[in-house]
């Protein structure tokens, strides 16, 4: 069985302006996203910004998802490492704190080996026992899971599912038929969506679920309705704003929508700085034109 099916939202972290985690926006945050029908909270992601926070700032962000979200939706909680020793403790303090699922980047800068990331993996998931989503985004990492490793991996009862977001659709094509159709396979991508349904996906890992959770659900549920006319014409209606939120590096465009919105998520942190002035006008417009901001 999928961990969940439709729209989860990367959700972003929000910060004060001294860099602090405001976890009473983040609970609010969760709130506005499950009011609005999305189906899983990912926290401590790539858009959580994960990368910059200390393990204490990590498990509470999740303990704060796991407590405010009280079961209405599954938390999938980013406990990925390009330290595996590192991986199983926050994974172990994950299960811990009640997520349902953890999220599996690829390990980065040191770069396994497709053998590697077998190993580094299945050594998660037996330390721990709880379900994960693999995560292949080599324009992060600059590791991709070929299809046979995930093939290889999703053997595991362990490994339900992967967060496919090389963009390549033969990559996912290949998955697909060699995983079947048990094995879950969610968009990385917000402009891939319908095509990676068309594949046997069951929903998308999101971004544009930030600024726009109920079309983003409604994307992926019209199409597993069967509407699928209806769900073609909301992802290419939503494709600008989709364009707009990856004018520069995720999360910086999005936490800028979020503010533009009067969602108050606060900077980025550094490395990541505030979108430049001459990309404003553009996401202002794709949001406006969305029907997101008056």
């Amino acid at each position: 069985m999928a961990i969940f099916k439709g729209a989860g939202v990367a959700i972003v972290t929000p910060f004060y302006e001294n860099g602090d985690i405001n976890f009473g926006k983040l609970e609010e945050y969760i709130d506005f996203q499950i009011s609005n029908g999305t189906d899983a909270i990912i926290i401590c992601g790539t858009t959580g910004e994960a990368s910059t926070m200390t393990d204490d700032e990590h498990l509470e962000c999740i303990k704060v998802a796991v407590d405010r979200t009280a079961g209405r939706v599954p938390v999938i909680a980013g406990t990925g490492s390009n330290d595996t020793r590192h991986g199983i403790n926050l994974t172990r303090n994950a299960k811990a704190l009640g997520a349902d699922a953890t999220l599996q980047v690829t390990p980065y800068y040191n770069k396994a080996t497709q053998k590697g990331l077998v190993e580094h993996f299945t050594a998660i998931g037996k330390a721990v026992d709880l379900p994960m989503i693999l995560y292949s985004v080599p324009s992060r990492t600059g590791v991709t899971i070929n299809p046979q490793t995930v093939y290889e991996l999703s053997k595991y009862d362990f490994v339900q599912g992967i967060k496919e977001a090389t963009g390549n659709i033969s990559t996912v094509a290949e998955i697909a038929a060699l995983c079947g159709d048990d094995f879950s396979i969610y968009s990385g991508n917000d402009d891939q969506i319908i095509p990676i349904l068309s594949l046997g996906g069951k929903g998308v890992i999101s971004v544009l679920s930030n600024v726009a959770p109920k079309q983003t659900h409604d994307i992926v549920k019209l199409y597993l309705d069967g509407h699928t006319k209806e769900a073609r014409a909301l992802q290419l209606r939503l494709l600008p704003l989709i364009k707009a939120l990856f004018c520069e590096v995720n999360p910086i465009p999005v936490k800028a929508a979020l503010n533009l919105m009067g969602m108050e998520a606060g900077p980025c942190r550094l490395p990541l700085t505030t979108l430049e002035e001459a990309h404003l006008p553009g996401l202002k417009n794709a949001l406006t034109n969305a029907g997101l901001l008056v």
